[in-house]
């Protein structure tokens, strides 16, 4: 070989033959020993005079390659104690050789050997003491790196981890350049896992990242958000502790920043407050809260989802959650009163009516409170829905709450303010209660004098006579008119109705009104006969007397007759009572009442009316002057206090005649229907034979 060709030195010039043999020696001492050289000999090869690079990258890659890869633990062991020696003499130096450093350090916290995990950690830590701030150009390696150590079930590996921690921490806290945009990720990614070690890392660095003046985390708040919420549920006490004290900085902080767009937070809460945590729960709702006071009119388009979990919360079985979800829900009311923009009506309509049928009865009455309001404030919107809206509403009547019942009808009213609506909401309802028996005997009484109340009690009862009155179900329209009827004489929200029809003689409106409400009674007789009595109709009432018998008398017929003679001694009619005392004024009366009497069976009812017109003198009866002229219209025949409104009585008795004529053709109708007899003759009409019975002759 020529004296001018150029020798690579070999391995054992690299690093020594007595240093490898003691890197892979079973004894810590020497292995020290060995590393200590290493140190050595780096610092040499690095010192002013020489700057040996290409030699200090050899040493490092026969560290890694021949000790850090080896398959022999003593020899990875050897190779991580000499990698950290080899930092230690490059000192301010490092920058350049950590990509040759780090990866095999980080690749031996999956070694199968616990021993060689310490070593390692014990390695990045001398590695990030040396090199500071210049190794978080590797942070998510490392963070990942620190996030299997935390699990490890060595505790010495996991106390090493500890203490590599804190030092990436500080690491952290003193540098003025860390790219935290790339750590989120990494950060969304871990923040899931659930072992209580990974969780106190986590909540730990996001609190140190926060508190770093120079790193701004808190925009990068909705991508762990829901993370930290989550370890409000966690069985550790101090997790949970430690996620909560981060969360209420985080809130804080949220207050002093008004630029922060609180949106994508938005549906992190709303999850939230759907969870079986109920101190999940109760803190996702007071983040809402705060959000809503913050955000106002900015979070109209997250308004649906808020609701609808407020409107959960508020039946919640925690009272302080009740309470939080309460508060809440008025903020909400509030904001939505007081704002003039726009937002997605019809997907908050849409949360609303999904909660009319929820099972707890708090967030029924809210959701019937936010469309009473929206109706209020933004009716003509509103109305746009009502084809939708409107099943849901009849559908709460039948509810088995009377309060919600009642607030339902709240808004029923609401919409029956607009002419426009206002037929269109009797008429459904009238519909319902014919698909619905069960609705008209157990709520018709509250729904007819709740809508009376709110709105008018003449103006529903001219309403539902127009609407009975081209009833084509007559039975149905019967038995609404007996229910009709019966509210009337007894509820005390109709007294004023029931004084204007007993002005019905003398008031040209009442007499208009009367005549409506009477063409709709006609549907059953003892209703109308009723309705003459309230109205001091009696010569009309004695008239209707002989019809009355002419109609079936039923089981039915009589009980209703039999309720009649109950009310006749209810204060409803003392006026009439007290009528009885004047037998010359009001002789129609006693002939309406004797009338009565003769249709009732012997029983307690033709009792009860039989012992009071015993009071009245029959002398006083036979005296009556009944020469009142035919066809006119009297209250009794009072001659002090002539009529001043004219009726063709004869023509009205016709009306009830032709009523109570299409419920007799009915009835035949529905008897034929049902008659076998009436069948065989129809079959045989169309020419259909029934096979006769013909015998077997060969049993014979």
């Amino acid at each position: 070989m020529s004296e001018s060709a150029v020798v690579k030195p070999s391995v054992p010039q690299i690093l020594p033959h007595h240093i490898k043999k003691n890197l892979a020696d079973r004894s810590y001492e020497k292995r020290k020993s060995a590393a200590l050289e290493v140190e050595r000999i780096v610092k040499e090869c690095n010192s002013d005079s020489k700057k040996d690079t290409e030699r200090i990258n050899m040493i490092i890659n026969v560290l890694v390659k021949e000790y850090a890869y080896s398959t022999q633990a003593n020899s990875r062991k050897g190779g991580l104690i000499g990698l950290a020696a080899t930092a230690i003499a490059l000192m301010d130096d490092i920058r350049g050789y950590l990509q040759l450093l780090l990866p095999p350090v980080l690749k031996c916290f999956e070694d199968q050997q616990s021993r060689v995990r310490y070593y390692a950690c014990e390695a990045l830590y001398n590695i990030t003491k040396v090199a500071r701030g210049s190794v978080l150009v590797f942070f998510n390696e490392i963070f990942d790196g620190l996030c299997k150590l935390f699990m490890d079930i060595d505790m010495d590996v996991k106390n090493g981890a500890q203490l590599l921690d804190r030092l990436t921490k500080d690491v952290v806290a003193e540098t003025e350049f860390f790219d935290v945009e790339k750590f989120i990720p990494l950060l969304r990614e871990r923040i899931k896992v659930k072992d209580p070690f990974i969780r106190q890392l986590i909540v730990g660095w996001i609190t140190v990242l926060d508190s770093v003046p120079d790193i701004d985390i808190l925009v990068h708040l909705p991508e762990f958000l829901g993370g930290l919420f989550d370890m409000l549920s966690d069985v550790n006490k101090d997790i949970r502790q430690q996620a909560y004290s981060a969360l209420q900085e985080f809130l804080h902080e949220i207050k002093d920043n008004v630029k922060l767009d609180l949106g994508p937070m938005v549906g992190i809460l709303v999850q939230q407050c759907e969870t079986k945590d109920q101190f999940t729960r109760l803190t996702a709702l007071s983040w809402m809260y705060e959000f809503i006071e913050l955000g106002m009119i900015k979070l109209l388009p997250f308004l649906a989802d808020m609701l609808g979990v407020v409107l959960l919360c508020i039946s919640d079985e925690e009272e302080e959650i009740r309470l939080k979800a309460n508060v809440t829900n008025k903020k909400l009311l509030k904001l939505v009163e007081s704002t003039q923009e726009k937002f997605a009506i019809k997907a908050l309509l849409n949360k609303i009516t999904l909660h009319l049928v929820n099972k707890y009865v708090p967030t029924r009455l809210a959701s019937l409170q936010w469309i009473s309001m929206m109706l209020a404030r933004k009716p003509e919107t509103m109305f746009k829905h009502l084809p939708k809206l409107f099943p849901s509403l009849l559908d709460t009547l039948s509810d088995p709450d009377d309060k919600v019942v009642r607030l339902d009808l709240k808004v029923l009213a609401r919409i029956c303010v607009n002419k426009d609506h206002f037929d269109v909401v009797l008429n459904n309802l009238i519909n319902r209660f014919k698909c619905d028996r069960n609705l008209l005997e157990t709520r018709g009484s509250l729904i007819v004098r709740q809508l009376s109340v709110l709105l008018d009690g003449e103006s529903i009862y001219r309403a539902f006579a127009s609407i009975l009155i081209k009833e084509v179900d007559y039975e149905f329209a019967s038995l609404m008119v007996q229910t009709l009827n019966l509210i009337l004489l007894t509820s005390s929200e109709l007294f004023e109705l029931r004084g204007l029809l007993k002005k019905s003689l003398n008031d040209t409106k009442s007499k208009e009104l009367f005549v409506r409400i009477y063409q709709a009674w006609s549907h059953n007789a003892v209703s109308t006969f009723s309705l003459c009595l309230l109205a001091q109709a009696y010569e009309l009432g004695r008239a209707l007397v002989p019809h009355m018998a002419e109609s079936e008398v039923t089981v039915g017929f009589l009980m209703q007759v039999d309720k009649l003679v109950q009310l006749i001694e209810s204060p409803i009619f003392i006026h009439l009572r007290l009528q009885l005392l004047e037998p010359n004024k009001f002789p129609y009366l006693l002939k309406c009442l004797y009338g009565l009497l003769m249709l009732l069976p012997q029983s307690s009812a033709f009792a009860c009316l039989k012992n009071r017109l015993d009071s009245v003198s029959t002398l006083s009866m036979l005296n009556t002057n009944t020469s009142a002229g035919k066809g006119s219209w009297m209250a009794g025949g009072r001659k002090e206090k002539p009529q001043t409104v004219e009726i063709d009585v004869k023509s009205i008795l016709q009306q009830f005649r032709d009523m109570q004529l299409k419920h007799s053709e009915r009835r035949k109708q529905i008897f034929k229907q049902h008659s076998l007899r009436r069948k065989r003759y129809s079959e045989e009409k169309k020419g259909v034979v029934r096979p006769t019975r013909v015998r077997d002759e060969r049993k014979q």
